[in-house]
């Protein structure tokens, strides 16, 4: 259930002497009280960054009245949402559930905060797993000849339904570079962290026969430069020669749907902030 009196705030700016006093002294000043507070300065990129969390009987214009001049005279980009505001969420993918499933079960369960309104895959193989979960669920046959039209559907429903994060889950297609455009800083994908050393077909395979000892995944921001995105979260986990081929898949997977997870759950929360190709990130 959402707290309209817990507010989130999220800023970023170059980086000054005094930001820290100005915006708690705002928040002070709105009878606030600071429930959670982190912040981060950048000495590679001179940036400031930080995420606050407020309890206060205020709407939402008297906090903006009382945050609006301090971020404009910072030259800040800031957001302000509620504590615990679903985030309305776009999920593509092709024929392997793994992903999928446990994030329409963590969403269920109210373990993540996010709102599905549709599933969209190049396949309809996940279209009974969706139905389970009460999901919407599109299959668009997705070829060279079909694919802008497939594209310019996702933009058509990000727009329709508000979207504001689009999930990649195991999605086995390579997105356009307008699309990665459209979508940038708010689009997550998923793969193996064997990348790149074990590309193409049957990875997990790939890494049976080289005898790996550490398997894992990564989650990260699209973008143009394929699997180069900002990385949002990694988890690894050790293996040892006695496990086979299809155990090392099993393993694999599931890394993949717990590091999918956690991104897409640090993004819901507003506990990523971009610097650059970077990602700070407010655990």
């Amino acid at each position: 259930m959402i707290d309209s009196t817990h507010w989130l705030l999220t800023l970023a700016c170059d980086d000054r002497p005094g930001i820290v006093h100005a915006v708690t002294g705002a928040i002070a000043e709105a009878y606030g009280n600071i429930t959670e507070l982190q912040q981060f300065s950048s000495a590679e990129s001179n940036r400031f960054f930080m995420r606050v969390q407020v309890q206060s009987g205020f709407d939402r214009s008297v906090f903006e009245h009382a945050v609006s001049p301090i971020a404009r005279s910072l030259g800040a980009e800031w957001v302000l949402d509620y504590v615990g505001r679903p985030r309305r969420t776009l999920i593509l993918a092709s024929t392997m559930g793994h992903c999928l499933n446990d994030l329409l079960f963590r969403a269920r369960s109210g373990h993540l905060q996010i709102e599905v309104p549709l599933i969209l895959s190049n396949h309809p193989d996940l279209g009974g797993l969706a139905g389970f979960y009460g999901v919407p669920f599109e299959h668009h046959a997705v070829l060279p000849h079909t694919k802008a039209g497939f594209e310019a559907r996702v933009l058509e429903a990000v727009a329709d339904h508000g979207i504001e994060l689009v999930v990649l889950a195991r999605y086995m297609q390579i997105l356009s570079p307008h699309l990665c455009e459209q979508l940038a800083g708010r689009a997550i994908n998923i793969h193996h962290s064997f990348l790149p050393g074990f590309k193409g077909a049957n990875p997990y395979r790939q890494a049976h026969s080289r005898g790996v000892k550490l398997i894992g995944a990564t989650a990260h921001f699209v973008t143009a430069e394929l699997d180069e995105g900002p990385i949002i979260e990694q988890n690894v986990r050790r293996v040892d020669h006695s496990v086979d081929v299809p155990e090392l898949v099993h393993l694999g997977q599931e890394q993949e749907s717990r590091t999918l997870s956690d991104a897409v759950k640090l993004f819901a929360e507003h506990r990523i902030l971009l610097d650059g190709q970077r990602t700070v990130i407010f655990h």
